[in-house]
């Protein structure tokens, strides 16, 4: 599994290399099922981690991808792969390092699979070629950083934070209120960053570079349903929350570094099914290093909105 794994990532991150060598277009080819805009990488990146999946492949696979959803190598799957084959489409369309190849393994039940079926995953910097990799037999291992991996900071306080949100689809209005007093206590005696690219994220809070990441646009929406169609108005037409192959991998990794991940309600995420895109089932995230801050976290936001906010995001 682990060779398996590796070979792909790898083999999408050579392609990818060699496209970006040939100067970036930043050319949108279309929008994904889920109604995010696909670029030419994104084209380049789901085209190969298919191929090599179909060709090398050990056993038969279900394969999901952001693009093409479910796609079968041969008769009655096991296994699924869920495989982002790029997290931060917009980090690597500009050449920066945010952007990373995402692949989860997951052992079907009945046709299906949710988080809490995950048993390996890995994500691999498309720049840098740092690897993180985990199974469930095995723990976490990881090549290409300067230390061992996991390396959790132990911090609990939020006005030191180095931590990153998530905009993408989310409206300003209702972001900046709930985030407001955060950012306010953070953005001096920490840092705040915005890397569009949950997995890059939650893989630096196992580095020991962030202290948390926080999306929590889907528990505004449910909280609010009268958010809709703000959050459709900045979507085109689409909710733009966590979609499941965003944060899969990274969701497992992150357990197994020993980092505490959840939704925005504090709840497990293993329940979430890893094929369904549907609002309903996209994901809000609060990843700490530490149980303290993630505490914090949760207490600091303000969940309420005005409805001063609510009537201008609209």
């Amino acid at each position: 599994m682990k060779e398996f794994l590796i070979g792909l990532a790898e083999h999408v991150r050579a392609e990818l290399l060699r496209y970006v060598g040939k100067g970036l277009a930043r050319r949108i080819d279309g929008y994904s099922p889920g109604g995010d805009a696909q670029f030419d990488v994104d084209t380049i990146a789901e085209g190969a981690a298919v191929a090599y999946a179909r060709d090398h492949a050990p056993w038969a696979l279900a394969i999901y991808t952001e693009d093409q959803q479910l796609i079968e190598t041969g008769p009655n799957p096991r296994s699924l792969l869920v495989i982002d084959p790029i997290d931060g489409t917009r980090p690597t369309s500009a050449g920066l390092e945010m952007g990373m190849i995402s692949i989860a393994h997951a052992t079907m039940r009945n046709g299906t699979a949710i988080f809490d079926d995950v048993d390996a995953a890995l994500m691999l910097e498309i720049k840098g070629g740092g690897l993180i990799y985990g199974d469930i037999s095995s723990g976490l291992s990881s090549r290409g950083f300067p230390n061992p991996l996991p390396r959790l900071g132990a911090n609990t306080a939020i006005n030191k934070m180095f931590w990153s949100i998530e905009l993408n689809g989310h409206p300003m209005n209702l972001m900046a209120q709930a985030y407001g007093t955060l950012v306010d206590a953070s953005a001096n005696t920490g840092g705040i960053f915005i890397f569009n690219s949950a997995t890059f994220s939650i893989s630096r809070i196992i580095t020991g570079q962030l202290d948390a990441y926080v999306d929590i646009g889907n528990r505004l929406l449910k909280d609010h349903p009268q958010t809709e169609a703000a959050f459709r108005a900045v979507g085109h037409g689409s909710i733009l929350h966590l979609f499941p192959y965003d944060i899969a991998a990274a969701a497992f990794l992150a357990k197994l570094a020993g980092v505490i991940i959840t939704d925005a309600y504090g709840r497990d995420l293993g329940p979430t099914d890893l094929t369904d895109i549907s609002p309903a089932n996209q994901q809000s995230c609060i990843a700490a290093c530490t149980r303290e801050l993630h505490a914090n976290l949760l207490a600091a936001i303000d969940w309420r909105l005005c409805p001063s906010c609510m009537v201008a995001a609209s």
